[in-house]
């Protein structure tokens, strides 16, 4: 098991997906940028890193018909599949690595809330990116949040990098264009305060 995964699995084992710091009650931002693609209902769209998050729960009662969950962490996947009870059904489930995912189909919708900020190697960026660009059909959507400039310089215990619109593009390359860029000050469970900011880009 890497240590990326061990981690992970801590993460979700010791601690309620209510409490860890990235929780949200209701993934706004996520749900308005997705929106703003305007895809079809029947679009597939695949949360990365989606860890428990309740991005899916609010997908799937907007009538998205069409969803991935990927999390490196099985124990992440379980609590969500637990929590949708029959509807985790109609959801495509991949526990994997992000940098080494190798998707069985493509998506419309590539939606990543704080998964390659923590990517610190360069090497493991340039996996993200291969599985994304493997993964993502023409003209489709990138939804990239991470923490701000000025922001958190750690989360989980483990160092992060922080993006602007120039930087993630540079890592992202040519191929993406940058269409839209929101801020986000999210309040941990704890109380803390988190500067994000959205990347929304299509590919050419």
């Amino acid at each position: 098991m890497s240590d990326r995964k061990t981690h992970w699995e801590n993460i979700y084992k010791n601690k309620s997906p209510l409490e860890v710091g990235w929780y949200l009650a209701k993934p706004v931002l996520s749900l308005q940028l997705i929106a703003n693609s305007q895809v079809a209902m029947d679009a597939p769209i695949i949360d990365v890193g989606g860890g428990a998050s309740v991005l899916v729960d609010y997908l799937l009662d907007e009538g998205y018909a069409n969803i991935s969950v990927l999390d490196i962490s099985a124990n992440a996947l379980a609590c969500v599949k637990i929590r949708l009870g029959d509807r985790a059904d109609v959801v495509e489930w991949y526990e994997d690595d992000v940098i080494s995912f190798n998707p069985p189909h493509q998506f419309s919708i590539w939606h990543d809330r704080a998964v390659f900020h923590f990517l610190l190697d360069e090497n493991d960026r340039r996996g993200y990116v291969d599985a994304l660009k493997s993964a993502l059909i023409p003209k489709g959507h990138v939804i990239i949040a991470a923490f701000a400039v000025g922001g958190p310089t750690q989360c989980s215990g483990l160092d992060i990098v922080q993006y602007d619109a120039k930087k993630l593009q540079a890592e992202l390359g040519e191929d993406f264009e940058l269409i839209e860029e929101r801020g986000e000050l999210h309040i941990t469970p704890a109380n803390k305060e988190q500067e994000f900011t959205y990347f929304h880009f299509v590919r050419k």
